[in-house]
């Protein structure tokens, strides 16, 4: 019950600051007020851009495009330490359901882990959930959003390829172009259900990175995460990540890289490439559809025959 107790303080604790943060920013910011109060404006854009959240581990505070639908996906190699090794594919589906407000299902198709005992292969977990914009950036300050994201159990736990628990993400996202370079910044708290126990242990995930272009379609991005502690067979560490990223058109990006440990208790390396591309805009599709219905029922109507 203490145990309980203290997880719902921390769960309040975290809620709040970022509550206050959100008001404190809301109350002294005219800009926010402004986009916020009264009818949105500016959500439908004339062409599609890829809003891509690979390579990086943090994510852009600025959601996917009004009706945009847009699918990223990639190939992970891991080498987490002591003779363990895996391979994944596993992407991330987004959708512009409002202006401000996107729907993010993060999955792993499949997922391959090999040590010492063998190798054990199958589906991976999923996430699922919404992240809002609450503030478009400006001149002086970032743009800012919100995230949740549950953890939906698909992976096998026999196999070891999930803890067969559900987990939950809470993040608070800034992002800001200056001087040519775009920045992203996160904050996530992090609820992971315990495997041998009920309840949750709890750990904070902060990132920084950066992206520029280098010579027409490619570019650069940078990286610099950690995770605070989880328990006592989990620790705390230091990662970075490098990766260069080729536009070939305004919906579609290439990148690969390699993630690196920078402290004990960090996986010692992975390697990656992926894909990030703008499907469709539903809504516009759905409009032109329902148009070119009206227009034969027209034509009919006034036809003497």
């Amino acid at each position: 019950m203490i145990e309980r107790t203290n997880s719902i303080r921390r769960i309040r604790n975290v809620l709040l600051c970022l509550l206050t943060v959100a008001i404190f920013i809301f109350a002294e910011t005219a800009e926010l007020r402004a986009q916020w109060i009264g009818r949105q404006t500016g959500c439908s854009k004339p062409a599609i851009v890829a809003n891509p959240n690979r390579p990086t581990i943090a994510n852009p505070a600025d959601t996917t495009q009004y009706g945009v639908l847009e699918l990223e996906y990639g190939w992970d190699r891991t080498w987490p330490g002591r003779g363990v090794h895996q391979h994944d594919f596993g992407g991330l589906l987004k959708f512009g359901m409002l202006c401000d407000i996107e729907l993010r299902w993060t999955t792993t198709s499949f997922i391959s882990q090999t040590d010492t005992s063998g190798t054990q292969s199958g589906f991976g977990d999923n996430w699922l959930g919404p992240q809002i914009r609450f503030y478009r950036q400006t001149t002086h300050i970032p743009a800012l959003a919100f995230s949740y994201a549950a953890k939906f159990l698909s992976a096998s736990p026999q196999k070891g390829l999930g803890s067969g628990r559900v987990d939950h993400g809470f993040t608070f996202l800034a992002s800001k172009d200056l001087l040519g370079t775009h920045f992203d910044g996160n904050a996530t708290y992090f609820m992971i259900g315990r495997t041998n126990s009920s309840g949750f242990d709890h750990y904070f995930q902060m990132n920084i990175s950066f992206s520029r272009t280098l010579r027409g379609p490619l570019g650069i991005t940078g990286e610099l995460y950690g995770n605070t502690r989880l328990n006592a067979a989990t620790p705390g560490f230091v990662s970075t990540l490098w990766a260069l990223t080729v536009q070939v058109s305004p919906r579609l990006v290439l990148d690969g890289g390699i993630d690196a440990g920078l402290t004990a208790g960090a996986p010692h390396k992975r390697v990656f490439v992926g894909v990030t591309y703008s499907i469709a805009d539903l809504y516009s599709a759905v409009k032109r559809a329902r148009r070119s219905g009206k227009t034969p029922a027209a034509t009919s109507s006034a036809d003497p025959k």
